[in-house]
């Protein structure tokens, strides 16, 4: 089983280097794709209220315990705030219904999902998360999609500086500036959709180079890419086996030629999601 090692978030907070993404894993399928996870080394489930699999996550978490032996305080369970939700009050409620979905006591990674900037309460939102992680239903609190100017914005006005921004990221978009921004303000990097699903990535000369000069697949050296920027990637998978594999790249390291190599295959954003545009309720 491979070891996934850990960095420490700027609250202390012990943070595995690669998790497991849960986007569509649902029902029994879900919960047991997520249980084989745990068994094969994750410790680190991020979900989102919008993936609707809380309920699976919770359940899996207690799985966990009760026949792998691997306790609560154990794992990292993140969950996300909808854009319907942005707001105080809203916030603090929509944290008490994840923890009720979850039937869990607490959520360990508490993120805003998308910034929704035409609605104009992600500042108010991020204020109640801040309550809420003083108040104990919420350890870690952090961000996804956010830019540097809305970081900014969250640190200047709070004082409190995000632990995490989960951001697309991957050989097509590595986010060179945004990084730099995270590692001079100690935010670390979560990078979603790290494989660049639906593309042609795995299928780059440059990435199967790589991965045959260390005997290891195309996934392990793009995952690894991802490791040795400072990021931690959060792959899907329902496969016990490609969970193993996914989580099997602290073996070898990349030389910095094969990581600008891999990085020079840039060509933006796929999705079109943008922070300063996209919309997501």
């Amino acid at each position: 089983m491979p070891t996934i090692p850990t960095v420490t978030l700027n609250d202390g907070t012990a943070f595995p280097e690669l998790g497991l993404g849960t986007y569509n894993l649902r029902d029994a399928q879900g919960v047991d794709a997520m249980v084989a996870a745990i068994s094969n080394g994750y410790r680190l489930l991020d979900s989102a209220v919008n993936y609707k699999n809380e309920r699976e996550v919770g359940e899996a978490v207690r799985r966990a315990d009760g026949e792998l032996g691997v306790g609560r305080d154990e794992l990292i369970v993140t969950t996300k705030i909808p854009g319907r939700d942005h707001g105080y009050d809203a916030t603090m409620g929509s944290a008490e219904a994840s923890v009720a979905t979850l039937g869990l006591e607490r959520i360990d990674l508490y993120l805003i999902h998308w910034p929704n900037p035409s609605v104009g309460k992600y500042l108010e939102t991020w204020q109640a998360m801040i309550a809420l992680r003083e108040g104990g239903l919420v350890g870690s609190v952090g961000v996804s999609n956010f830019t540097d100017a809305m970081l900014t914005e969250l640190i200047d006005e709070t004082g409190v500086t995000p632990a995490v921004n989960q951001v697309e990221l991957h050989p097509y978009f590595p986010q060179n500036e945004l990084r730099a921004f995270h590692r001079e303000h100690g935010i670390r990097t979560e990078s979603w959709s790290p494989l660049a699903r639906r593309t042609e990535l795995l299928s780059e000369q440059v990435v199967g180079d790589i991965a045959a000069a260390h005997g290891v697949t195309p996934t392990q050296a793009v995952l690894r890419w991802h490791v040795q920027l400072g990021s931690t990637p959060i792959p899907k998978s329902a496969d016990p086996e490609r969970q193993i594999e996914n989580a099997d790249v602290f073996g070898f390291e990349l030389t910095d030629d094969e990581v600008a190599a891999i990085s020079g295959l840039e060509r933006g954003r796929l999705w079109g999601g943008d922070p300063n545009s996209h919309e997501e309720m």
